[in-house]
């Protein structure tokens, strides 16, 4: 079956040349390390999009989450959300609506210019009614129909299965499971006294998946959901499941990338990306923040921020935006955009650890742009260039900034420099 990870075996395809000339990579290295399974291009053949690599020496890139829900159902505004998300600099779009029209919804998102995820089993248990009525043969149905209608990558709660069910039970969490499809598992497992069927099927969905060459992204169903539930054991049995699927995923061709862990602290996050890493032999890590503290609802996209900057330091590959409304309500506008900032910052600071010639060289043209007092350059090169011009010209038009206004270091020093050494004043 012809799959990316087939064609990078025997040469370098068009996908990954565009991707290495945007990365600053060695074409055919590039094609080795996706064929390798550290870098996946998300980008089902049914559609035309702007690619974006993630993974293995690419750039740390950003996710942005739009959809509705049962509560608020307006397909206009998640449209509009994703495109200012888009329009902030986010690399991915995930549909994950809950309510209304879902096939429709779905189709105006893949309509946008990016590569796109969505989740199945929340389809599936929207068909049958509740999560305990779904079966083996709905839930790939909907999978076949996701692929089938263009979707690039799909949320797969794979390791959900028996032995992490024991494991919770067996290591109680105050939160216990805060995955919508990690708990959807769950009630089918409860209700049936069966297996996940996507754990229990896995050769099934993975043909599926090479059929369309479509990315599985498998789920964190059993990430903790609090700081206190960080180092209970359903994680870590997730954990070593999730490093067998992989490898079977990558065995059959299909490109994966492994999502987690949640909710742990800082000082944890190191040592979670990298076993994640080692388990999975370096596939592509997708990750919601990590949340480093549970106090600071309203703030939660700062949180996710701290905890994707270190993660992105020590190897992870994708953060998934996490937005002010996290834990309180569906996000609006403003705070797909607000979350699409601070994300996109924690990307940068993550890059900057890794070999990302482009994101290091943007930081000496600021510095640059700034030794010059050049506002314009400086605008040009920042991450959010509207907010940083609004704040800097709500003072009037000013050679320096208005803090240190006649009294900038900044002019002083160079004024000094420049002037010839008979002219520059004694210390």
């Amino acid at each position: 079956m012809h799959t990316l990870i087939s064609a990078c075996l025997s040469g370098v395809p068009p996908e990954v040349e565009a991707i290495a000339r945007e990365e600053d990579l060695v074409p055919y290295r590039a094609a080795r390390a996706v064929a390798r399974g550290r870098i996946v291009i998300p980008a089902n053949p049914v559609r035309a999009h702007r690619l974006c690599a993630i993974g293995e020496g690419c750039r740390v890139r950003v996710n942005v989450n739009v959809g509705t829900s049962g509560t608020r159902c307006d397909e206009d505004l998640e449209v509009e959300k994703a495109k200012a998300a888009l329009r902030e600099g986010a690399d991915a779009l995930m549909d994950l609506s809950t309510g209304g029209d879902l096939a429709r919804i779905r189709r105006r998102v893949l309509a946008l210019d990016a590569p796109v995820g969505t989740v199945p089993v929340y389809e599936a248990v929207r068909r049958a009614g509740n999560a305990a009525d779904v079966d083996a043969d709905l839930l790939f149905s909907v999978i076949r129909e996701h692929c089938r209608q263009g979707v690039d990558f799909l949320t797969l709660h794979c390791g959900v299965n028996r032995e992490a069910l024991a494991s919770l039970q067996a290591d109680p969490r105050t939160m216990g499971v805060v995955s919508r499809g990690g708990a959807f598992h769950v009630a089918m497992m409860a209700a049936t006294g069966e297996e996940n069927p996507l754990y229990a099927e896995y050769d099934y969905l993975l043909e599926i998946l090479a059929e369309y060459d479509v990315v599985a992204s498998l789920g964190d169903g059993m990430r903790p959901g609090a700081l206190v539930d960080a180092g209970r054991l359903a994680k870590t049995t997730e954990y070593l499941t999730l490093g067998h699927l992989a490898k079977r995923a990558l065995a059959a061709g299909v490109q994966r990338m492994i999502e987690g862990p949640g909710h742990i602290p800082a000082d944890q996050i190191g040592y979670n990306v990298r076993t994640l890493k080692e388990l999975t032999d370096g596939a592509p890590l997708y990750l919601l923040g990590p949340l480093v503290t549970d106090v600071a609802p309203g703030y939660d996209h700062v949180v996710a921020a701290i905890g994707g900057v270190i993660a992105g330091m020590n190897g992870a590959d994708f953060l998934c935006m996490v937005s002010p409304s996290e834990h309180l309500a569906l996000p609006d506008l403003h705070d797909i955009v607000e979350g699409t900032r601070v994300a996109r910052i924690a990307a940068h600071v993550g890059s900057l650890s890794r070999a990302a010639a482009k994101t290091k060289n943007r930081e000496i043209r600021m510095a640059e742009a700034r030794r010059a007092l050049d506002w314009e350059k400086q605008f040009e090169t920042a991450l959010v260039p509207e907010e940083a011009r609004r704040i800097h010209e709500r003072d009037g038009e000013i050679e320096t900034c208005s803090m240190c206004g006649d009294l900038c270091a900044i002019k002083m020093v160079r004024d000094i420099l420049k002037a010839p050494p008979k002219d520059r004043p004694e210390p």
